[in-house]
């Protein structure tokens, strides 16, 4: 059994799973708006043996304090505190949907911050900045809560419409459990922050290994878009798991491991 150390930096701001040695390279993991540290066990487990696996709680999930406020450029801020907090110096970030935005966002901060990079289920931008799509998209994410159902009501119709085919049932129900657990508030500000997001024109500037990862069933991370995205990257490496949805780590954690693993052969 892999012993996964639940830590806090030593500032209090933020909460973090870690799996790995502290001489291994650091492999830190960012989830998405209804995830949580705990979404990438599957992933400590399996590469604690060779790097310092990390899982941040975001600002507001878990254990981390909340921001004043919440946007993609702050949560980027807030990543680099997090990486000098927790001594992960020149790490490799996986960054799942908006945890990929804040990938982005560090990157075009700091192009030297990370040694390399997986964007995975993640945009450059958040829908057309002339159209009414995200607008609609928050609405109907943020409108059951605005008619009073909880996050906990919410977790499993939730959680059903991001998966693809034969999802793995500890998956599911670890989703469901991140899910449940997001604050209101938190849910409600990150949801909000994702307006306005674009950074399309800085994706020819990232200079570290790129693997640009996508599911075939993943309908707000689109395979076709993520496809074209990772053409503007040089040098990136691109891989679509079949009958994925949003949550490939969770849903196919082996799947998800194995094509973390091939990149990573190539990085370090």
């Amino acid at each position: 059994m892999v012993e996964i150390a639940q830590k806090t930096t030593d500032d209090g701001r933020f909460a973090y799973e870690t799996a790995g040695a502290a001489h291994l390279p650091p492999l830190v993991f960012l989830h998405g708006i209804g995830g949580a540290a705990r979404a990438f066990r599957p992933q400590l487990s399996h590469f604690h043996d060779r790097f310092r696996a990390i899982a941040w709680d975001m600002p507001g999930y878990g254990g981390s304090a909340p921001l004043p406020q919440v946007s993609i450029a702050a949560l980027a801020a807030a990543l680099t505190d997090f990486l000098d907090g927790c001594g992960a110096q020149k790490p490799i970030l996986v960054g799942h949907s908006i945890g990929g935005m804040i990938v982005q966002q560090a990157l075009a901060n700091d192009p030297a911050l990370a040694s390399a990079v997986v964007l995975a289920q993640t945009s450059p931008a958040f829908g057309k900045a002339d159209g009414d799509w995200q607008t609609q998209f928050i609405d109907a994410r943020l409108g059951p809560l605005d008619r009073g159902a909880t996050m906990a009501q919410l977790a499993p119709s939730l959680v059903s419409e991001l998966v693809g085919d034969t999802p793995d049932e500890a998956g599911l129900v670890l989703a469901r459990d991140c899910m449940a657990s997001v604050p209101e508030a938190t849910y409600r500000a990150t949801m909000l922050a994702l307006m306005g997001f674009d950074l399309r024109a800085a994706l020819p500037n990232i200079a570290v290994p790129t693997l640009v990862l996508s599911g075939s069933r993943d309908n707000n991370a689109p395979a076709p878009m993520m496809a074209k995205m990772a053409t503007f990257i040089p040098g990136a490496v691109y891989v679509e798991l079949d009958g994925v949805g949003h949550l490939a780590g969770l849903e196919r954690p082996d799947a998800f491991n194995r094509a973390l693993d091939t990149f990573l052969a190539t990085t370090t």
